[in-house]
C-alpha cells in the first residue's frame, strides 16, 4: 500500500544548495505524488526558488535557519556548531517523527557524525555504513561500505551484509539476496583476517541472505551478486574509481564520433544506441548513498549533482522510508547478534 511520506531536506546543502535542491524535490514529486517536503535553510533564498514551482510550494513547509554546515568543516567542527543548522535540523525532524526521512547533499563526514549523534545507531551496531546503488550489466546492486568507515572487524562485515540484505529487500523486491565479500582473488587462502573472519562468520550462520563467498572488483558491475560488502576506504576508492571510469569511456566516445566526418556519420547513424548507453551510465540515475545501521533514514546525495541527481537521492529515500526497512533490519540484527552469543558462550571453556 502506497502511504503518503515526508521528506525533510537540507535545502542549502551541496555545491548549488536550493537552486538544485527545490527543482530536484519537484522532479521526484511528479514521479511520487504522495510525497510532502520540509526545506531547512535560508527562507529568502529557498522562497524565491520554491514560487517557481507551485505543485511543490502547495505540499512544502519551509523552516528558516541562518545556519549551514560548510562543505569543508571537518566533522567534530560541524558537531560543535552545527546545532540548529539545515543539516542538523533536517536529522532532527526524522528523529522526531515528524519526517520520514532526510536528504542532503552536504559535507559527507558532518553529515554521518551528525546522523550517528541524532538517530543513533541501532542496538548492537557500533558503525553504520555507507550503502550505494552500483549499475552492472543486469540492473543495480548494492555496495557499502563506501566511505563511512576506515576498516572493519569480520563481525562489523558481517553486520554490513545484513544491512546491505535488509536494503535489497526493500529495492529489489527478492526474499534472499545474493551478497559477496569483496576480496583480492576468490580463493579461500586470499585477503586479509578481518575478511576471512567475515567469510567464516556469513558461511557458518544462518541468516536471511544467500551468501556467495570472494568476488572480485570486476565482478562488481557484472551483477554477480545483490550486495557486495568491503570496508569503507577501499569501497570509497571503488566507488571513485568506477565514477571516474564511467566519464573516461565517454569521454572515448565523444572524442571517437566526433574524429572524423565518417565518425560523425557513424555515430549519427548509431544515435539510438547511444542513447540507451548514455542513460545505462548516468551516475545521476544512481545517485544517493544511505546510511544504515541508524535509528532512522538519512540520505546522502553527491554535493556536485545537478537537479536530476537529486531527484534521485529524494526517490531512494522516499522508497528506503516506503519500505519498512528499519523494523526487518532491527529483527535480523537481533537474531544475528543472538546467534553469535549463543555460538561464543558454546564455545566458551566449561560451557
Amino acid at each position: 500500500m502506497v502511504e503518503p511520506r515526508t521528506l525533510a531536506l537540507d535545502a542549502m546543502g551541496g555545491d548549488h544548495g536550493p537552486e538544485v535542491v527545490i527543482p530536484g524535490a519537484a522532479i521526484s514529486l511528479v514521479r511520487h505524488p504522495q510525497l510532502s517536503f520540509i526545506f531547512y535553510g535560508d527562507e529568502a533564498r529557498i522562497g524565491a526558488v520554491l514560487d517557481q514551482h507551485a505543485a511543490l510550494r502547495a505540499k512544502s513547509r519551509l523552516v528558516h535557519t541562518a545556519l549551514t554546515v560548510s562543505m569543508d568543516d571537518k566533522p567534530s567542527q560541524a558537531l560543535r556548531r552545527g546545532k540548529g543548522s539545515s543539516m542538523w535540523l533536517a536529522l532532527e525532524a526524522v528523529k522526531t517523527g515528524e519526517a520520514h526521512a532526510a536528504v542532503s547533499a552536504g559535507n559527507t563526514g558532518a553529515l554521518m557524525a551528525m546522523s550517528r549523534l541524532i538517530l543513533r545507531p541501532m542496538t548492537g551496531i557500533e558503525r553504520p555504513a555507507i550503502a550505494a546503488l552500483w549499475p552492472t550489466v543486469k540492473s543495480e546492486c548494492i555496495v557499502l561500505d563506501v566511505g563511512a568507515n576506515i576498516g572493519a572487524s569480520g563481525q562489523q562485515l558481517a553486520e554490513f551484509a545484513l544491512m546491505g540484505a535488509a536494503m535489497a529487500r526493500s529495492l529489489f523486491h527478492v526474499e534472499r539476496p545474493t551478497v559477496g565479500l569483496l576480496n583480492v582473488g576468490v580463493e579461500e587462502i586470499k585477503g586479509g583476517d578481518e575478511v576471512k573472519d567475515a567469510h567464516a562468520i556469513l558461511k557458518g550462520t544462518d541468516l536471511p541472505l544467500d551468501y556467495r563467498g570472494y568476488i572480485e572488483g570486476d565482478e562488481i558491475g557484472q551483477g554477480k551478486v545483490d550486495v557486495v560488502v568491503v570496508e569503507g576506504f577501499a569501497g570509497n576508492i571503488a566507488l571513485k574509481t568506477a565514477e571516474g571510469t564511467a566519464k573516461q569511456i565517454g569521454q572515448y566516445l565523444k572524442d571517437a564520433m566526433t574524429r572524423s566526418w565518417a565518425s560523425k556519420i557513424g555515430a549519427l547513424m548509431a544515435r539510438g544506441g547511444f542513447k540507451v548507453l548514455k542513460h545505462k551510465m548516468d551516475p545521476r540515475r544512481v545517485n544517493g548513498g544511505t546510511f544504515l545501521g541508524l535509528n532512522g533514514i538519512a540520505v546522502k546525495s553527491h554535493g556536485g549533482i545537478d537537479a536530476l541527481g537529486f531527484a534521485s537521492a529524494v526517490d531512494l529515500g522516499y522508497e528506503m522510508a516506503q519500505s519498512g526497512l528499519l523494523e526487518r533490519l532491527g529483527s535480523d540484527l537481533d537474531g544475528f547478534h543472538h546467534t553469535l552469543n549463543k555460538t561464543v558462550q558454546g564455545a566458551a571453556p566449561g560451557a
